[in-house]
């Protein structure tokens, strides 16, 4: 059986990303088309002769001892001339937590201590990729084989030695909308253009990245291949009971059936949460508005409005509802109970949210940003994202008018079924094809 390995470094998030879904639906559809999946970890504890201790430190909460001054960067500049790692297999004794989606389904682990933070460093400082080898013998004396395929989930300074080598890149934002992130431009440019030239293939998930990195990396149209992505919601969260979805939506948050609109992502300025705010105030509608967002980065301009209205105690700011986490299964009632998503963000590599919306049956508000057209396609109301009224107006008739969310859910449903598990299986086994898997 052909195997292939991707990276865990959003995998080990404590609360997840949408680079981490993104890889945790890639093991599951590959496994789907009967391929082996690994993924390959860099923990701060180093690898033991004890195979429960190994697993611990893939998702141990602790902190390890920080080493000295000059040992740490010592091992910054030999990064940088290859890395070795080591396999472990599954004990069956170590519980998992679900905050961040449990075990990935993968056959086995690759780890190897502090890969990632000093493979960053190494390029920082040196412009170089740390080279990545392999070895098979675990504790107990199994040993393992490595991957055939090695699939980076994100651009990173790394390549796997002996193996083809594929790249996603989700979007080149830090290069199109520079004033949205804190990216090193200069840095971010030079790694993907890195990749541009020595990657066995590069995939992406809309045609709008596609053409992006066919234009700005110059990269030949057959090394980029475009896989879209999928969703597929637990059978036991997408199916429950209306009833006993209402009752919890009551119960929890004393919010009634299709009676609030929800946005939820990251709270960075990309997302455009500061005009989502201001038109929905604008828009006058009583619907409460739940945000669900962790902090990311320059997101005090996107939350100043919403933070002066919380803090004035008013009626407006009692339909202001921010969470800054919410457990997914939670996360699925929202969606399904709400009245609309709205989503206009300024610019998207793919846009997961209005695709999990439209799954779930509820309407949806997006923009003309980036691939979000591709992904909503006439299933959703699509306005200009820095167009605050044209927002405003669409909040409005969301909110009034119960028809039109009823067509928008119905073509949803149809949308949504053009990036089954399915489809999205038959377009991974093109992309392996391509390097011999």
């Amino acid at each position: 059986m052909k195997s292939i390995c991707i990276d865990g470094f959003n995998l080990a998030l404590a609360k997840g990303s949408g680079i981490a879904t993104y890889g945790r639906n890639l093991l599951t559809n590959a496994q789907a088309i009967g391929l082996g999946t690994q993924v390959l970890y860099g923990p701060g504890a180093p690898y033991r002769k004890n195979p429960v201790l190994n697993e611990i430190a893939l998702i141990d909460a602790a902190k390890g001892k920080s080493q000295p001054w000059l040992m740490r960067h010592a091992q910054i500049y030999g990064t940088r001339f290859g890395r070795a790692a080591r396999p472990i297999r599954p004990t069956g004794e170590v519980i998992w937590p679900r905050a961040a989606g449990g075990m990935p389904k993968a056959d086995f682990f690759w780890t190897s201590r502090d890969l990632f933070r000093q493979a960053n460093a190494a390029f920082a400082r040196h412009r170089t990729f740390t080279p990545l080898g392999f070895d098979g013998q675990g504790a107990g004396g199994a040993v393992e084989q490595a991957p055939d395929v090695m699939h980076w989930t994100a651009p990173l300074p790394l390549e796997a030695k002996g193996v083809p080598n594929i790249y996603t890149i989700h979007d080149l934002i830090p290069l199109r909308l520079p004033h949205t992130t804190l990216d090193n431009k200069a840095a971010f440019l030079a790694q993907c253009r890195r990749i541009a030239r020595r990657a066995d293939h590069i995939a992406v998930v809309s045609e709008k990245t596609r053409e992006d990195v066919i234009r700005l990396l110059d990269v030949s149209e057959d090394r980029v291949t475009n896989t879209y992505q999928s969703v597929s919601v637990p059978p036991e969260l997408a199916e429950r009971s209306q009833t006993d979805v209402a009752r919890e939506l009551e119960g929890v948050f004393g919010l009634g059936w299709k009676s609030y609109f929800l946005y939820f992502g990251a709270i960075e300025p990309k997302k455009n949460l500061g005009r989502i705010v201001e038109a929905y105030l604008a828009s006058g509608v009583d619907s409460p508005l739940v945000v669900i967002g962790g902090r990311a980065w320059l997101e005090q301009g996107e939350t100043a409005l919403m933070t002066q209205i919380k803090a004035s105690e008013s009626i407006v700011a009692s339909k202001l509802l921010p969470y800054e986490y919410m457990p997914f299964a939670m996360l699925v009632s929202l969606i399904r109970g709400a009245k609309a998503t709205l989503f206009p963000s300024l610019y998207e590599g793919f846009g997961l949210p209005v695709l999990e919306s439209m799954a779930l049956d509820t309407a949806v508000l997006t923009s003309t940003g980036g691939s979000l057209p591709e992904v909503a396609g006439d299933a959703a109301l699509v306005v200009d994202p820095y167009d605050v009224p044209a927002i405003t107006r669409g909040i409005r008739a969301l909110d009034a008018d119960e028809a039109l969310r009823d067509d928008l859910v119905a073509k949803g449903r149809v949308q949504a079924a053009k990036f089954s598990p399915e489809i999205y299986q038959a377009r991974l086994r093109e992309l392996y094809a391509k390097v011999g898997a």
